[in-house]
């Protein structure tokens, strides 16, 4: 069985160690692990990759003895497994303003087209709590006034909602690297309203627009921690426009009509595991 372990704490000497002692003594063999540890930010993270002996310790147990060691270290410590349990996984939509990528994955979940729950829809902004009261997901508000989110409550959020995958239907703010190491190797997808490595930033259809550019797109792609840091997108979808088209009609094409649909397709395949995250990299498992 497949299991991914992140911590991420206070920086120290040999926090890794007795993690990864405990695993390969049961007898884990490890596929991938990175670290972290960056002075100035005081931080460390770690991300462990492995396949898990189940059926001589079950993954409950496994979080239990990783959690004491944790609470020893310091740290701050997810065990997590995609087949630990006999369900579909739990997703966590996370918005802003646009409310058309939201509203496709729950149409699609509904009509059997994504095999995935909803567990929860979060936003620093309140402009889409009507979609989620439409299909009946719960909505949890993580903005001041301004739109500033609340990190830590976005945290203890996915916690509560025991969620698998998060996926950022154009939330339109950056995770910080602490959110990105805890919820590491995979889980998070994002929609970048732009053809990313060309067009990347707030603007991107602005952007493409200024260059002359007749096609845009939209880019689904893996969160890791550092930016640029590889090969994480999973998929893209393009349209193209007639000279003299009007800047507002090609956001409007691009806003409702490409972006859903790339990224309904993403998820699609990340749940149904078709690709992973193997060292920042997507990888095809099928």
């Amino acid at each position: 069985m497949q299991v991914t372990i992140t911590a991420v704490g206070p920086d120290n000497r040999g926090l890794a160690d007795p993690i990864v002692h405990y695993v390969t003594g049961v007898g884990a063999n490890i596929h991938e692990i990175q670290m972290y540890d960056r002075d100035n930010e005081h931080l460390f993270a770690m991300m462990l990759r492995m396949e898990w002996p189940a059926e001589q310790e079950p993954v409950s147990l496994l979080r239990n003895r990783l959690e004491q060691i944790g609470g020893m270290k310091g740290l701050s410590v997810r065990v997590w497994s995609r087949d630990e349990h006999q369900r579909p996984p739990r997703l966590a939509i996370c918005t802003t303003y646009r409310p058309e990528i939201a509203m496709a994955l729950l149409q699609n979940i509904r009509d059997g087209k994504l095999r995935a729950k909803p567990a929860v829809m979060i936003g620093n902004r309140e402009a889409c709590r009507h979609v989620a009261e439409q299909f009946d997901v719960p909505w949890r508000g993580i903005g001041d006034p301004q739109g500033n989110p609340n990190d830590d409550m976005l945290v203890e959020l996915l916690d509560e909602f025991e969620v698998d995958y998060i996926i950022l239907a154009r939330y339109m703010r950056i995770l910080p690297p602490r959110v990105c190491w805890e919820f590491a190797g995979g889980r998070i997808v994002n929609l970048h309203h732009g053809l990313l490595p060309s067009f990347p930033g707030f603007r991107p259809y602005h952007d493409a627009y200024s260059h002359h550019m007749l096609t845009f797109g939209a880019t689904a792609h893996f969160i890791v921690p550092e930016l640029d840091a590889g090969n994480q997108i999973i998929h893209q979808t393009a349209f193209t426009v007639f000279p003299g088209t009007p800047l507002s009609e090609i956001i409007r094409q691009g806003e409702c009509e490409n972006e859903p649909g790339c990224l309904v397709e993403a998820v699609r395949r990340v749940i149904d595991l078709e690709v992973e995250l193997h060292f920042h990299r997507v990888v095809r498992k099928k």
